[in-house]
């Protein structure tokens, strides 16, 4: 179950900073140490949610797992409603690296207040908004749309909570403290899904009883980025709320804030389609792979949290080059794990959810795992531009997307089902990372490797979904991974080959002095 009220951005061989060209922050810093962090702290969650996934659908059972996770991208989506303040403090207190400490307090409490405030109006906007699906459009038995309307106003009482959070983790990732929000993030993750479990399977899947648990143990981890941000940023320093500080924030967090706003439609509106339209055992059905799917992007998503800190004050032209260099290590790292997952998705899922739900299952996930390997690579031209102060650009691209992304999905859902969703989910992130490179002014150079790598998952696609196993088909698989190693090693960059193949060496002597 993914956890709605963590930050969605979180800006593993990562470029070297001799590759980079840029001056860290921090004398201690690095960029692959960064990474490595930011990897392990999205890994360990990921390890927690194949543990979890299969006592909620044995606790609760498939519908109510179904309406728990709609509820958590309602939920995700007004923990938004913070006016692009959690971006926009990270971008901020970067920028103020070498600034006074005064400065960089005046920035967080200026946000941390407002912020709050902002919450509490999203609480009172989910409130109604929950009333609505729940009451009116979701398709769900009466039972659980009672249970769900009852447990409406805990969703809501945990927005300024998800508010705080963003300006929170903002503030320590600007600092570079990625090993203290790993941390957090591996205890926030914890406490969400299992102490839900406890409650389950002590008084019963009583949904209620089930948001609230989840949403109190989210107020300690809350607690404990307090005190690292009162240590790092304003300790000896007074609140105080600055008028010039809030325009500031604002004028950058009013464009990040349409993109927060469009942001989720994109990302969210397929399994709301697919409940209003198929039903909440459908959402379950496609939501299992999909969160198995988006496990993929930790990758990326770790490299550029890291690299944005040091983005923020780097020249247009470093932006550019690392954004190639970036690029690229996501293909070489990414492409070959994914072809695997595509290869062993099903019996994964006949073991850890079962035969009769992983039959309808794993034909999506395997088309979703196309779809994320897309989106892995919109991560660096996003960064780029959010580092050169453009969110304007990032939310002009998404509200673009919004409508022809609709109405794909009624026609890919109403024609072909869970399917259709899904590939309509692959094309609009094709699509999204295009005009993001191209805002981000990047005139990338390795589209025909990129472009070979994706008609060999496509191929593992077909052939892993084949009706009939046998040995060609076996043959196939094996021909598309080692074209997908030879690719894979031509797209990695020449000083990570160079010290790879140094490491290799130094293992094999190793191996024979032994």
């Amino acid at each position: 179950m993914a956890d709605p009220l963590k930050p969605g951005l979180q800006v593993v061989a990562a470029p070297t900073e001799a590759e980079a060209g840029l001056k860290p922050a921090r004398a201690e810093g690095s960029v692959a140490r960064h990474s490595t962090l930011n990897f392990i702290g999205s890994a360990v969650p990921i390890i927690i949610g194949f543990v979890t996934v299969p006592l909620y659908l044995r606790l609760i059972g498939p519908e109510r797992f179904g309406v728990l996770s709609i509820a958590w991208l309602l939920l995700g989506y007004f923990g938004l409603f913070d006016l692009g303040l959690g971006a926009a403090t990270s971008f901020r207190i970067a920028a103020l690296r070498d600034a006074s400490r005064a400065e960089r307090a005046r920035t967080f409490w200026t946000a941390l207040v407002v912020n709050l405030g902002l919450g509490v109006i999203g609480a009172a906007a989910l409130w109604v908004a929950g009333d609505v699906f729940f009451g009116r459009v979701f398709k769900v038995d009466r039972v659980l749309r009672l249970e769900m309307l009852q447990g409406v106003p805990f969703l809501a009482a945990a927005v300024p909570i998800a508010t705080l959070t963003g300006v929170l983790y903002g503030s320590l990732q600007a600092r570079q403290r990625f090993l203290s929000t790993n941390l957090v993030s591996i205890l926030s993750t914890i406490l969400f899904q299992v102490a839900p479990i406890v409650v389950a399977s002590i008084y019963g899947p009583y949904l209620p009883s089930l948001l609230a648990t989840a949403i109190l143990a989210r107020c300690i981890p809350v607690l404990v980025m307090m005190v690292m941000c009162y240590g790092e940023l304003v300790r000896g320093q007074r609140p105080r709320i600055d008028l010039v500080e809030v325009k500031a924030l604002l004028g950058y967090g009013a464009w990040v804030t349409l993109a927060a706003i469009s942001g989720p439609i994109l990302a969210f509106s397929d399994r709301f389609a697919i409940g209003a339209i198929l039903g909440a055992v459908a959402v379950a059905t496609y939501t299992i792979p999909f969160q198995l799917a988006s496990r993929i992007i930790i990758l990326p998503s770790a490299l550029t949290t890291a690299l944005f800190p040091r983005f923020v004050p780097a020249s247009q032209a470093d932006r550019v080059r690392v954004g190639q260099i970036t690029t690229m290590t996501i293909a070489s790292l990414l492409t070959l794990p994914v072809v695997v997952a595509i290869v062993i998705l099903r019996p994964f899922l006949d073991i850890w959810i079962g035969v009769a739900m992983a039959e309808k299952a794993a034909p999506v996930g395997r088309i979703l795992l196309v779809g994320f390997w897309l989106n892995a690579f919109a991560y660096v031209p996003q960064m780029q531009l959010q580092s050169s102060g453009r969110p304007r650009v990032v939310a002009l691209i998404l509200v673009l997307q919004i409508a022809p992304y609709l109405a794909a999905l009624y026609v890919g859902l109403s024609w072909f089902g869970l399917t259709g969703c899904a590939v309509v989910f692959c094309l609009r992130n094709a699509v999204d990372w295009a005009l993001l490179g191209w805002g981000a002014g990047s005139a990338f150079k390795g589209w025909p490797l990129l472009l070979l790598d994706l008609g060999l998952l496509g191929a593992a696609v077909l052939l892993t979904g084949a009706p009939v196993v046998g040995a060609a088909q076996y043959a196939g698989l094996a021909v598309v991974a080692l074209i997908v190693l030879a690719v894979s090693w031509q797209t990695l960059p020449v000083d990570s080959r160079h010290l790879l193949l140094s490491r290799l060496r130094r293992l094999r002597e190793a191996t024979l002095h032994a």
